[in-house]
């Protein structure tokens, strides 16, 4: 393994005298990045049936189907979702449906990137049990549901939008097509105009075995549900975060189980909240037992180190920085006081919510600590717009090992950065991150002539046209081997040796 590096960022128009220091940054991470020779073949493995043109208000109605998340069973089995509304089965290359999750839901809407059915995940016990989870939005026009959670200060009548959660129960847990029933677990209205960053992750922990505090509990992504970006009156509230009395920031975790089974505490929807949480252990009846950590603007994608159980987040940045952060109970990742490791500019008289400014020298180089926890690795827009999943990789490519791996949703550029220096960088010194390379790919012709391309002009070559968006979404193999999907082609592809 490479020996472990730990670099500080040269901040771009930033200088340490007084009087400059406090000057807006225009170009945050001077240095770019570039390739290094790492490179790995990808393979298309799967396709999807075309869902285009399905709904007439679709606004990518263009993309052949819209993948999200490939997913494995201990049995071997293999999911993947489109997000307009399916769960199939993928049997070698050959997918059938197992469950229409949209007809379930026909207050379901597909006009929105993380409209319709975005996420799902399987019981460490499905095999036994038969349960597995989904979300997906609905509109709150003329819906009959009332949410289980709105953010403080708004009404039922106030939302535009409901992210939920269900629980379905597999009669026959082995069966190739879904039978069974299911029941709500939790409902969050939006309260903004536009339909931004729902709930869009649940996962289980997958180093928990039987018998451990973990195991069993689900796990959500950390969204502020549009209180950036999201339009309206009620977008850009910097008020509605940094909050222990909501669910606006916070990855959430979650024992499925009603409190009618439990015997728990009740959560704020029909699950119980695990004893083991730190905000429900610490005796305040001001913060919400639910929340494992908070702070995030929209932590959309987890993972976890299958060797050590170091738990990993996505968090898509506001206007410069992409972030990677190792998340741990209780924890402040800062929204929208930082992004990454600069001053968000709504904590600025007259400053605004694309602008950031540096932090003090004293709290960047970690003489003095501050109540928040920085990223281990971040990019910014000069090289990206945002961040997708990542995962340490954990699979038989030799180039890949002691690597963690993620990559841009909009320009389809793969990532790598130094696991070690990921976590020699996790020191409370905010200013210290891990390199990160991008990983060149390529694909073997006839002849076994390899030819390079990037995720970009793979999805074009699917499609036969350009898109401007590559909608990259990376999901992980039983045994640690990487899918790289996208919502624009329908095609599951794997990174090979």
């Amino acid at each position: 393994m490479p020996v472990p590096i730990r670099i500080a960022i040269p901040l771009l128009l930033v200088s340490w005298v007084a009087g400059v220091s406090q000057a807006q940054v225009k170009d945050p991470i001077a240095e770019r990045i570039v390739k290094r020779g790492l490179s790995v073949e990808i393979r298309e493995i799967a396709r999807l049936p075309d869902t285009s043109g399905l709904y007439p208000e679709d606004m990518d109605r263009t993309g052949r189907a819209r993948i999200s998340y490939v997913r494995d069973l201990a049995d071997g089995r293999r999911f993947v979702n489109d997000s307009r509304g399916f769960l199939y089965l993928l049997e070698g290359n050959q997918p059938s449906l197992y469950l229409d999750v949209g007809a379930a839901f026909p207050l379901t809407f597909y006009n929105s990137l993380t409209g319709g059915f975005v996420g799902f995940d399987f019981h460490p016990e499905f095999g036994r049990n038969g349960l597995f989870y989904t979300t997906h939005a609905e509109r709150a026009m003329r819906n009959p549901a009332t949410p289980h959670f709105l953010p403080p200060g708004f009404a039922a009548a106030d939302a535009t939008y409901h992210s939920v959660i269900t629980e379905w129960r597999a009669t026959n847990p082995a069966a190739d097509v879904f039978s069974g029933t299911r029941r709500e677990l939790l409902r969050v209205g939006h309260v903004v105009i536009n339909f931004r960053h729902p709930i869009t992750h649940l996962e289980f922990n997958p180093t928990a075995r039987s018998g451990d505090a973990d195991y069993g509990l689900l796990y959500t992504s950390g969204s502020d549900f549009g209180f950036s970006n999201g339009g309206g009156p009620n977008a850009s509230n910097p008020a509605q975060t940094q909050r222990l009395d909501t669910v606006v920031g916070a990855i959430l975790r979650l024992d499925p189980r009603s409190p009618t089974r439990s015997g728990g505490t009740k959560g704020l929807g029909d699950y119980t909240i695990p004893a083991i949480n730190k905000f429900a252990a610490d005796g305040d009846p001001e913060t919400l037992g639910e929340i494992y950590a908070y702070g995030f603007r929209n932590a959309h994608r987890l993972s976890w180190d299958l060797r050590d159980g170091t738990m990993f987040a996505a968090d898509i940045g506001m206007s410069h920085i992409e972030e990677i952060n190792i998340v741990r109970e209780g924890e402040n990742y800062g929204w929208m006081q930082r992004e990454g490791f600069f001053d968000n500019g709504v904590t600025r008289p007259g400053g605004v919510l694309n602008q950031i400014f540096p932090l003090s020298a004293e709290i960047l180089d970690g003489r003095r600590q501050d109540e928040f926890t920085y990223p281990v690795a971040i990019y910014d827009h000069n090289d990206g717009e945002a961040i997708t999943a990542g995962f340490v990789y954990q699979g038989a490519i030799p180039a890949l090992q002691g690597k963690f791996v993620f990559g841009d949703i909009v320009r389809g550029r793969l990532f790598a950065a130094d696991l070690a220096a990921m976590k020699e960088a996790d020191d409370g010194i905010p200013k210290t991150v891990a390199p990160v390379e991008e990983i060149q790919l390529y694909v073997v012709r006839a002849g076994n002539d390899r030819t390079y391309v990037t995720f970009r002009e793979l999805v074009e070559a699917a499609l036969g046209e350009t898109v401007e968006r590559a909608d990259l979404h990376i999901s992980r193999s039983r045994d640690g081997e990487l899918f790289l999907t996208s919502r624009q082609d329908g095609v599951v592809r794997m990174l090979v040796h």
